[in-house]
C-alpha cells in the first residue's frame, strides 16, 4: 500500500496538479489538508473519474481535510467524532481549532488513516498558540479513546511542527518562533509516546530535506524549508515501510504548485518508481547557497 500526504493550499486552485500527481505518483491513499472547499463543493467525480473515492470535511473558505483512496473508504469519522462547534469568530482562522474542519479517519485497506491539520499557532505565547497545543491535547485523547497502539495505523498530514533541529533549514533563525518551541515538540513527541514512528524517519536520517518553503524569496530553490508535514505509523506497520520519500518535482512548475510538496510512504512493497528530484536538485542548491546576499 502506498500512503501519501499532501498540503494541497486549495483543493479547487490545484485539482489539475493533485490529478496529475495521481497519475505520477499512483497512491493508493491519498490525505489531502487545506483543501479550501465545503462539502457540497468537494470534486468527487475528477476523484472518481481517477479511480479514486474521495471523504471530505470542509468548511468553506480554510481548512479542509480529504481522504482520496483507491482501496474503498469506510467508518468516516470527522472532528474527533463530534459535530464542529459554531464559530465564535468565523472571520478569524486559527483561534477555535474545534471550529475548524482539521481531522478525518477512514479504514482504507484494513488500514485506519487519519488525515490532519494542525493549526498553525501564529506567534508562540498568543491565543492562536495556545489554540493550537489545545488541538494537540484533542487528538491525543481521540487517541487513547477511539484506537490503540496495537492497531494497523497511519497519521498523516500538515501538522505544523518541525519535530527536531535538523528539521529545519537554520535552527538559529527559526527558534524562538511557532513550529519548533518546546511546548510545540512535546506534543509532537507525545504522539510517539502512544505509540506512533515517523516513517520518513524510518528510512532518512539526513537534514535538509522539507516538505514546506515559503513563496518568497526564492526560498524554495535554496531550500530554505521545514519539514512540518508528516506520516506517523503505529507499531505493526513501523516494519514493514519500505520506502519513503519527499516529491520535490511536486513543488515545481505550473499550475501554480502548492507551498508544501507530498510526502509517500510504500507499505509491504515499493509502488510505481519517480523521481523526487532531491539528487539532480542538490548541486544547484549548494550554488544558489553560495551567492552573496
Amino acid at each position: 500500500m502506498r500512503v501519501a500526504t499532501w498540503n494541497v493550499n486549495s483543493l479547487k486552485a490545484r485539482l489539475e496538479k493533485v490529478t496529475w500527481w495521481l497519475g505520477r505518483a499512483r497512491p493508493d491513499v491519498l490525505l489531502m489538508q487545506e483543501t479550501k472547499l465545503a462539502d457540497a463543493e468537494a470534486p468527487v467525480k475528477a476523484f472518481r473519474d481517477a479511480g479514486y473515492a474521495l471523504a471530505h470535511h470542509g468548511e468553506g473558505r480554510w481548512n479542509g481535510v480529504a481522504i482520496a483512496s483507491r482501496c474503498g473508504i469506510e467508518d468516516v469519522v470527522t472532528n474527533f467524532g463530534e459535530p464542529l462547534r459554531p464559530a465564535a469568530t468565523p472571520d478569524v482562522g486559527d483561534d477555535e481549532p474545534l471550529a475548524e474542519a482539521r481531522m478525518i479517519s477512514g479504514l482504507c485497506g484494513g488500514v485506519r488513516v487519519v488525515c490532519v491539520y494542525a493549526p498553525n499557532g501564529r506567534v508562540v505565547g498568543s491565543s492562536f498558540y495556545e489554540a493550537k497545543l489545545g488541538w494537540f491535547e484533542r487528538l491525543a485523547q481521540w487517541l487513547a479513546r477511539a484506537v490503540r497502539p496495537t492497531d494497523p495505523l497511519v497519521l498523516g498530514g500538515d501538522l505544523n511542527v518541525a519535530p527536531e533541529d535538523r528539521d529545519v533549514w537554520d535552527p538559529r533563525a527559526c527558534h524562538g518562533g511557532t513550529h519548533v518551541s518546546a511546548p510545540e515538540r512535546e506534543a509532537f513527541a507525545r504522539l510517539g509516546g502512544w505509540g506512533l514512528t515517523d516513517a520518513y524517519r524510518l528510512h532518512h536520517p539526513e537534514a535538509g530535506r522539507y516538505t514546506w518553503w515559503d513563496y518568497r524569496a526564492g526560498n524554495f530553490h535554496k531550500n530554505f524549508g521545514m519539514r512540518i508535514d508528516h506520516l506517523l505509523v503505529s507499531a505493526p506497520l513501523a516494519g514493514r515501510v519500505v520506502w519513503a520519500e519527499i516529491d520535490r518535482e511536486a513543488r515545481k512548475g505550473k499550475p501554480v504548485p502548492s507551498d508544501h510538496a507530498p510526502l509517500v510512504i510504500d507499505i509491504d512493497a515499493p509502488g510505481c518508481e519517480f523521481d523526487a528530484g532531491w539528487t539532480s536538485a542538490e548541486g544547484r542548491i549548494a550554488a544558489r547557497r553560495s551567492r552573496p546576499a
